[in-house]
Parts: C-alpha cells; structure tokens; sequence
C-alpha cells in the first residue's frame, strides 16, 4: 500500500515525500517512443489497454507514487461539437475557432458518455495498481481551453484570444461558463471511475495580469473546484507568480507551482494549510545528476518537511530527459525526506 501521495495532497503526515513528474508518461520513455510510431497521441488516447498501459509505466519505470492519466486537454472538448486534431511538433488545431458569440452558442453540453475510453482507462489503471500508487484525474482549464478555442493553435502570446476577451466580454463569459461546467462532469467522472486525486491544468493563465485574472477568469474556476466535494485537488499554472493569491482564492488544496517561485515564498503567500507541489526546474535534468541532485536539495530545503508537499517538476518532463535520471531522482527524494522525517520524531 502507497498512499502517501493523497495523504501529502491532504495534508496529513507522511513516510516520505512524494513523487510524480508532470508529463511522466511521454517521449523520455522508450516504450512510449515505441507505442508512438504505431499509433498518433489520440488513438492511443482513445484505447483504454494502451491508455492504461501508458499511464502505468512511470510508476513501474521510475517508481513514483502517483500514475497520472494519458490524455490531452483537448479530448472532452471533441463531444461539444469541436473539430480538432493533434499536429506532431505543434499541438492542438482547432477546425473552426471560435469567433463570434453564435460560435459559442453552438457548442453542445458536455456527456461524458463520449468519453466512456478514458474512464475505462482509470478503471484499469486503478484495478491494476491496487493501491501500489495514487491514481490523478485531470482536466484543461476554462482559460487555457478557451485559447485554443478562439486562437485556433498553439500561440506565443494568445492575443487574438485575450482580444476577444476584451472586446466581447459578455460572449467571454458564456464560454467560460460553459466550459467550467463541462470540467465540472468531466472530472466527476473521473473520480468515479477511480481517480484519486485530480489537477487541473491552467497553462496558459500567467499571461493575465491579477486584475483581468480576477474579472474574467478566477470566478468559473472558482465554481468548479467548489463542486469538487470529497477528492482532494490541485491547482496548477504556469508563470503564476504574480496570481499565486488569486489562484489559492480560486480554490485547490494544493497549488502547483512552476520553477519561478521558491516554494517558502508561495508557502507565506497562500497559507500553511494549502499544499504544495513543485518546482525542480526541468532543464537540470538535461545538465546532469549533480544539477539535478542540487536542484532538488533546494526544493526539499525551502519544503522543510512541511506536511503538504508534494515534489514535481515546474513543468513537464522535457522528451530529452534521461529516465534513468528520473528513476535517480525520485529514489534521492524518498531518501533524503525518509530521513529528515526519522531525526525530525527523533528530536521530537
């Protein structure tokens, strides 16, 4: 039995500091790389054995404590009426983007019968790993779903997606509503079909200023976490130093941090009673196990065996990244926070 990762995520004690990468399952594996020149990212989405199966590896290849679901982003948005595909070295394209407010109109609710394959997927995921590991749930957020929805593709900066946001910002609202309601079911779904625990993921939300984050976004995130009753949460971003109060207020027992924010700093900012997870920068993994290793001292050093951290990149696994390496430094993290935790009862 290892359940020390929904233990972190609520706060009670542990034996050990737990462990997950963020983009665990992908190209730095090679049997993923393997899976990949047979099948596009979707259809391995949409098969739950290979879902699964992917999904399983980083807990048997890098013993971490937590397995998080293969999926992308984009798959719920598909049984609202989007048409979209995944381009290799791009990302997501959208068909049509969203450009006016009838776009929006259009858009079906969601059922998350259309995504019956990623709920089977948890249902083997968690049947497989009987407990060995936790199992994460997650979801886009309203935000970053809602960029790729009227910009179309990837983007530097999103603007044609904030400019819309400006300009027509009651249109904004029922977008925003209306995808806030489909990761309301979505996740629900996922953690009745077994999820443990379950993130969401707002990319893109560090290119608002607290203002607009507060305006246009914090209240639809705000109402899904608040629906999320009786599984613990995380709330993740990127660049959010700036909104990392906005963020805690929006809701999440734990928050993500990316490499930019000293986990102290985040700890006085949100209060000791939220988690936190981060925030090894995931280019020392590409410079050596002596970066790496003196990264990660300092992640556990600012932690300072608090309840409620959860160890992880600020971002995901970059593809060039050793697994060897990440095997490493998931073993150094149980040592070290083994053994402060056995001098801390000692002292104690």
């Amino acid at each position: 039995m290892n359940d020390r990762f929904v233990r972190a995520c609520r706060g009670e004690p542990v034996d050990a500091t737990p462990v997950w990468f963020m983009r665990q399952a992908g190209r730095s594996l090679s049997a993923y790389r393997a899976l990949r020149e047979q099948y596009g990212i979707l259809e391995l989405a949409k098969t739950p054995e290979l879902c699964a199966e992917i999904t399983l590896m980083p807990v048997r290849e890098l013993g971490v404590d937590a397995a998080v679901l293969f999926a992308d982003i984009m798959l719920p948005l598909e049984p609202m009426g989007v048409g979209l595909r995944i381009e290799p070295e791009v990302g997501p394209i959208i068909d049509r983007p969203i450009r006016s407010a009838a776009d929006i109109a259009a858009l079906r609710p969601f059922d998350p019968a259309a995504v019956s394959f990623t709920l089977e997927a948890i249902r083997l995921v968690r049947r497989e790993l009987d407990g060995k590991a936790g199992v994460i749930g997650f979801s886009g957020a309203p935000f970053t779903l809602a960029c790729y929805l009227i910009e179309g593709r990837p983007s530097r900066d999103f603007a044609i997606a904030k400019a819309f946001m400006y300009r027509e910002p009651a249109a904004w609202h029922d977008l925003m509503e209306r995808l806030a309601a489909m990761v309301v079911v979505y996740l629900q779904a996922q953690v009745g079909a077994g999820a443990d625990v379950v993130q969401l993921f707002d990319s893109w939300v560090g290119g608002l200023g607290p203002a607009d984050y507060q305006r246009y976004v914090q209240p639809h995130v705000r109402r899904i976490f608040a629906a999320l009753h009786g599984v613990p949460t995380i709330h993740f971003g990127t660049g959010t130093a700036a909104l990392i109060e906005l963020l805690a207020e929006a809701g999440g027992d734990v928050i993500g941090l990316d490499h930019r924010l000293p986990l102290a700093e985040a700890w006085k900012r949100v209060g000791h009673d939220r988690g936190i997870q981060g925030n090894l920068d995931a280019a020392r993994l590409l410079a050596g196990w002596e970066a790496t290793r003196d990264g990660a001292q300092v992640v556990l050093d600012e932690a300072a065996g608090r309840s409620g951290h959860i160890f992880n990149l600020g971002h995901g696994v970059l593809p060039q990244t050793d697994p060897e390496l990440l095997h490493r430094l998931v073993d150094y993290v149980h040592e070290q926070t083994a053994v402060f935790e056995t001098a801390a009862e000692v002292v104690s």
